[in-house]
């Protein structure tokens, strides 16, 4: 915000802040650096104000009373400043900070906030033609409007993507499905896809959570979410573990991003959906990978364990069996007749069975 104004301040040409559409607002960092500009000008069914600082610290705890109380004093200091050289109501500007009030285009019209009510670009234009402004240096600037062009300048393309990734909603998605992919990468080596789309995903929100205020107690309760779902299938709770786990998620992804602004919020209603449905995402993905490890193999060596075949050739003690749609050379502990049915109990050198008779 403080690098803002300072550009706004040290501009060479008029800078102009215009609060709209009808119900928009510029509040909070809004209002300072609109307060800084040479014209202010709000459309009807607005707002300003709501300047009051609320800080949190990098572990998402608040500020004490005594820090708030600084930054408050040199908050106002701050606003009065540039108020008085700009000309406005210093009162009604140090109040927005002070006691966090917030006005309506009127009121801030008729107390000499703001400079003109305007229903668009065009009206601004038109009222400030031939008119002469008072730039913060103190010089007076006389502007000739007419007949210029307005020309709208939208964001470009990485402006827009890195706009819609620090969506609070968005980061918090982007997280989980880094911490998703991760997992699958690491109990399926090789699966590369699932490796790349979640680092990808999770380098995104670290991003996002650069720029959004990350409680580092919310990102420890997801953590330990994943290591209850973990133990879940390796302990018989009968559930314990998971319903913990699920709690733990879903409160930790309240916790997640702590700001005192709603827009840099992910909403409640966003947040327990997805909490929930990641949790049984992870369970069941835990789930189905103990299960493909317990099961017994059916292919190689270990595949052969517990087979049954038919004795080709007398074992007495060695000869050939039929077995998992192969003939091996085998031996027995006894002689066994061909056409008695054996079952397999170790793979010996050399491409050997050991075999024992089926009573």
């Amino acid at each position: 915000m403080r690098e803002i104004i300072e550009r706004i301040l040290s501009s060479k040409v008029p800078v102009a802040a215009y609060v709209t559409p009808s119900g928009g607002r510029s509040a909070s960092a809004g209002f300072f650096i609109a307060i800084a500009c040479d014209i202010f000008v709000m459309a009807p069914g607005t707002n300003t104000g709501a300047a009051h600082p609320v800080g949190v610290s990098i572990t998402g705890q608040q500020m004490d009373k005594t820090m708030e109380e600084k930054v408050t004093h040199d908050a106002a200091s701050y606003i009065k400043s540039i108020a008085e050289k700009r000309g406005r109501n210093i009162k009604m500007a140090e109040d927005a900070v002070r006691k966090s009030l917030s006005y309506t285009e009127k009121e801030a019209l008729k107390g000499n906030l703001i400079d003109l009510i305007a229903n668009n670009e065009q009206e601004i234009v038109d009222y400030f033609n031939s008119r002469s402004i008072k730039r913060f240096n103190g010089e007076e600037l006389l502007l000739e409007l007419e007949g210029d062009e307005i020309i709208e300048i939208s964001m470009s393309g990485r402006q827009k993507f890195l706009l819609t990734i620090s969506n609070p909603n968005l980061a918090y998605i982007l997280f989980m499905i880094g911490l998703l992919g991760l997992y699958f990468e690491f109990s399926n080596p090789g699966a590369i896809i699932p490796g790349v789309v979640g680092v990808i995903s999770l380098l995104l929100a670290i991003f996002a959570f650069q720029i959004l205020p990350i409680n580092y107690v919310g990102l420890m309760l997801i953590l330990l979410a994943i290591g209850l779902f973990i133990l879940e299938i390796k302990i018989q709770s009968y559930g314990v573990l998971s319903i913990g786990g699920i709690i733990s998620m879903i409160i930790g992804s309240t916790m997640l991003i702590n700001s005192p602004i709603p827009e840099l919020r992910p909403s409640l209603n966003f947040i327990i959906p997805v909490a929930i449905g990641i949790s049984f995402i992870i369970i069941f993905l835990i789930f189905i990978t103990v299960r493909a490890h317990s099961k017994k193999a059916s292919t190689g060596k270990e595949g052969l364990i517990g087979e049954i075949g038919t004795v080709q050739k007398n074992l007495n003690p060695e000869g050939t069996v039929f077995v998992h749609g192969e003939i091996w050379n085998a031996e027995a502990s006894e002689e066994i007749l061909k056409g008695a049915k054996v079952k397999v109990v170790e793979v010996l050198k050399n491409l050997k069975i050991k075999v024992i008779k089926i009573q």
